[in-house]
């Protein structure tokens, strides 16, 4: 693995380990209340410090700023995430993958969590690059059950398992995040079932008729 210098990593790229694996593990979950509480405008180093149980120094000099706190709490984010589903179908998976987002998002605490970094991300270029960078890594999990469908011979060859998936999240993003309308599993159905009918037809997968 290449190895960086600090003055050459990003503030917030940097994941400790050993001993301060739990000072990372601290102060990332102190940011995630802070955001679910507060929201981004309202995230100060200062408190995440004194909630996180350590020094303003330390957090200063591996996160930087609050763009660098959501930038690593998005990383482990992605890193935790539930893998994804094996149904044996791919409407299941794809109906597991859309049961997750609007259990996600719909979730006292992680729903607030997601609102605060998206809007953090509308204002923020490097926040914008995060979460494209967590999308990117649970889109990318998810393909590989498009992938199996496709070997099944369930969606056409060439299919791209991303846009597949994609196709399941954005309305239900859309409805979280843009017009703010309520998210029922009748939501997440209607995104499978249109995800699957476009994918049975060929629409992702270019040249197919």
């Amino acid at each position: 693995m290449k190895q960086e210098s600090h003055l050459e990593t990003t503030p917030g790229t940097v994941r400790p380990g050993g001993r301060t694996a739990k000072v990372r593990a601290a102060v990332l979950e102190a940011t995630r209340e802070a955001l679910a509480t507060e929201g981004f405008h309202a995230l100060n180093m200062d408190r995440i410090a004194a909630a996180a149980g350590v020094g303003r120094t330390t957090v200063y000099r591996r996160w930087a700023s609050p763009v660098g706190l959501i930038a690593d709490l998005l990383r482990d984010m992605a890193d935790r995430s539930v893998p994804a589903s094996d149904t044996g179908s791919l409407e299941g998976d794809l109906r597991d993958n859309a049961t997750l987002v609007v259990t996600t998002l719909t979730d006292p605490r992680m729903g607030p969590v997601f609102r605060a970094v998206i809007a953090a991300a509308a204002c923020d270029d490097e926040c914008a690059d995060a979460l494209l960078g967590f999308y990117g890594t649970r889109l990318r999990t998810w393909a590989t059950a498009v992938d199996r469908a496709v070997a099944r011979g369930e969606a056409p060859p060439g299919t791209d398992p991303v846009e597949v998936v994609r196709a399941v999240s954005a309305p239900l993003y859309y409805r979280f995040a843009v017009s703010h309308e309520p998210l029922t599993t009748a939501d997440a159905e209607r995104a499978v079932a249109a995800a699957l009918a476009a994918t049975r037809a060929g629409v992702f997968a270019p040249g197919s008729s």
